[in-house]
């Protein structure tokens, strides 16, 4: 690992750490009215720290400043800044709106089961886990069918789904809710069909059969299907 490279860790490092303690912060003393901001920013800082830390684990000869996931894509980037558009508009015009505490809570709750799912997934695939679709099988490449993989075929994308709307959930926001929950499953649907072409190229008959007794884990999402 070259100095630039180290040097762009350090950095989003030290901005996650300053996000996560300006959250905590946020939610222990300031108003109510900001309670689900505070989650958010904790919540979000936790999520591209632990993604980092996780590859750390079970690929770091993978690990650079991208394992983060910060600059994931542009419609990520766009997202998360609607979002926050959103959130201060309805703070400004709406106030009550905010303070929908019950309703932030069940979107902390999905955050916090998607990072669950999410981290158990990429642990249980370890080294056969990647950021990126493979278009080529590495040899150490196998196919993990047991663990949360004997519940759906692709958990990892279940727990960033859930966490995903969660977010939005969380900070009260009924437009972006909407909109994450579409553009979400619009996004998985398209990246499960493109992944499992490469596992049937992979694995064949082993992956037909486990493509049979197990679902995909998100809702109306069946993958490439041969027949």
């Amino acid at each position: 690992m070259n100095l630039i490279c180290l040097l762009q860790i350090v950095w989003r490092s030290i901005l996650l750490g300053s996000c996560q303690a300006f959250g905590i912060t946020v939610t222990s003393y300031c108003s109510t009215n900001y309670l689900s901001l505070g989650w958010y920013i904790s919540v979000m800082s936790f999520f591209h720290f632990s993604e980092f830390v996780v590859t750390s684990v079970i690929r770091p000869q993978n690990l650079t400043s991208e394992s983060f996931l910060l600059n994931h894509s542009k419609a990520y980037g766009i997202a998360a800044l609607v979002s926050w558009v959103e959130y201060w508009t309805e703070l400004w015009l709406f106030p009550g709106l905010k303070k929908s505490y019950w309703i932030s809570g069940i979107g902390l709750f999905l955050c916090i089961g998607g990072e669950i799912v999410r981290k158990t997934a990429m642990l249980t695939a370890f080294h056969n886990f990647d950021h990126l679709i493979r278009t080529q099988r590495e040899e150490h490449h196998q196919l993990v069918t047991g663990g949360i993989y004997s519940l759906c075929r692709h958990p990892s994308y279940v727990g960033w789904f859930y966490w995903s709307i969660g977010t939005q959930i969380m900070l009260c926001n009924p437009l972006c809710s909407v909109a994450y929950l579409i553009a979400s499953w619009k996004f998985f649907n398209e990246r499960v069909f493109e992944e499992e072409v490469t596992l049937l190229n992979f694995f064949g008959k082993e992956y037909v059969a486990y493509q049979s007794k197990v679902p995909t884990g998100l809702p109306f999402i069946h993958g490439y299907n041969i027949n």
